[in-house]
């Protein structure tokens, strides 16, 4: 199916912000925005679960419950995304990259599967994994599966109210096109937030390897004064 001209401006910018986040997450070069390439190492394990302050929201084993302020872990799996019932926990927990890239993986998979799939999966239904090399895989699988649907649709479908049947947001109230307008903003948002946390995450192991190096140094230069008991004068 031809895509509508209404829906094409929204598609591009799918298109862009879905390939930005892909390339800061795995490398070996995203575009730094002035058309120049920087270097980007991909996302290690460490990294995607780093809780940059106390009592963040993450994923964790399900064994192991969930996290401050949670009440239950969400998804299917070995692993859960922390949680809780309305009303949620105010001030709202500060959430790692694990579980923004799961909230984003498991929103597209969804709101997919509500447009052009079965209507039928739910949170219980999305599997969350806690390594970083799934999490990617899932958020493009996500990505891929939401872009088929918006194929699917024509210019009736986007003016339609409730056209996306997703359980989880406003969808039963809005015309599709305010959807799939809101995906690419939570797309756009999350991945920013992504992408700070992972500078921030540089920053602080570039400092403390400075800091490692800085005590090595002072340790060198003071070992002269070591090789022998001091004499008393």
């Amino acid at each position: 199916m031809p895509t509508t001209s209404r829906l094409s401006p929204l598609l591009e910018q799918f298109d862009f912000a879905r390939e930005r986040l892909a390339h800061r997450m795995t490398g070996p070069v995203m575009d730094s925005g002035d058309g120049t390439d920087t270097q980007v190492d991909p996302m290690t394990d460490e990294e995607y679960l780093w809780e940059p302050v106390p009592d963040c929201w993450s994923v964790r084993r399900r064994v192991n419950g969930p996290g401050p302020r949670a009440t239950l872990l969400a998804g299917t799996g070995d692993w859960g995304r922390d949680a809780a019932s309305y009303p949620h926990p105010w001030p709202p927990p500060f959430t790692t990259i694990a579980w923004r890239l799961s909230h984003l993986s498991e929103m597209l998979t969804l709101r997919a599967d509500h447009t052009a799939g079965a209507h039928a999966l739910t949170r219980d239904d999305f599997p969350v994994v806690g390594d970083a090399a799934g999490a990617v895989t899932a958020f493009d699988a996500g990505a891929a599966a939401w872009r088929k649907a918006l194929l699917s649709v024509d210019d009736a479908a986007l003016d339609t109210v409730g056209y996306c049947t997703y359980p989880h947001g406003s969808d039963e109230d809005e015309p599709f096109i305010d959807i799939v307008w809101w995906v690419n903003q939570e797309l756009l948002h999350h991945g920013a937030e992504i992408a700070l946390l992972r500078d921030l995450y540089r920053a602080r192991q570039a400092r403390s390897e400075g800091q490692g190096h800085t005590a090595t140094s002072t340790r060198s230069q003071a070992s002269p004064l070591a090789v022998g008991p001091r004499t008393a004068h």
